[in-house]
């Protein structure tokens, strides 16, 4: 479904990915790790074309590659993208956020307002807050009910669980692993490997911009030195 090889990409002058092959598949879920500033919000924008420069290698959609497109085109492809900063529409309602996507699949697809709120209640609830108002969760879970709202073919999340209270952490770790059982594939980065451990088909492992790693979660635990080596103490 997604292809990525040996891309180089870079913010202006400066180089942030040095060769990067990654590959999600249809239905899979994805889970690339690695510390902070190893490049897994670089590689999550060189595929959507956020603030970065592909410079060399290529990004393949469902055997396209989009790597000239604008972001509004690959949104049209097919790629729901969740950023860190969830970019929310701080002075808009939740029902106003919720109301400015639109589908790209036929028939509009299976996400609509109903089931997005169906999968984070808390939506339904503050339908009429400002989405400025919500507290860092609220607002990761209308960022990913947004991206939803598109029906996408691949969601990219970018560090879905940072900065969340555990209990929160919890609630988006359950909405991922209900979107897996619908079959919706997924590329997502994390820092901490436990909090996507059971949902994750494979992973890859990025450092200062390059595939360090990638396998099957059994094929990680078998070598620990992996994880001392790239995420010290997160696992």
């Amino acid at each position: 479904m997604l292809a990525l090889e040996d891309v180089v990409a870079a913010y202006g002058q400066s180089q942030a990915l040095h060769g990067i092959d990654l590959e999600v598949r249809e239905g899979e879920v994805v889970c690339m790790v690695g510390r902070n500033g190893a490049g897994k919000t670089s590689t999550m924008r060189c595929i959507v074309h956020d603030l970065i420069r592909v410079t060399g290698g290529s990004v393949r959609f469902k055997g396209e590659d989009i790597a000239g497109l604008e972001p509004h085109q690959v949104a049209r492809k097919g790629i729901g993208y969740v950023p860190e900063d969830r970019r929310v529409f701080a002075s808009l309602t939740v029902a106003e956020n919720l109301k400015v996507p639109r589908s790209y699949a036929a028939n509009d697809g299976y996400w609509n307002v109903e089931r997005v709120t169906e999968l984070f209640p808390q939506l339904g609830q503050f339908h009429s807050r400002l989405a400025g108002n919500l507290s860092g969760g609220q607002q990761q879970m209308l960022s990913i009910a947004r991206s939803l709202l598109t029906n996408p073919q691949l969601l990219l999340l970018d560090e879905p669980h940072e900065g969340l209270a555990p209990i929160v952490a919890r609630d988006v770790i359950a909405a991922v692993e209900r979107l897996k059982s619908l079959g919706v594939s997924m590329l997502i980065s994390e820092q901490q490997l436990h909090l996507v451990h059971e949902t994750a088909d494979r992973i890859y492992i990025i450092d200062r911009g390059r595939m360090v790693f990638s396998g099957t979660m059994q094929e990680f635990e078998r070598d620990p030195e992996i994880a001392r080596r790239y995420l010290m103490v997160v696992q």
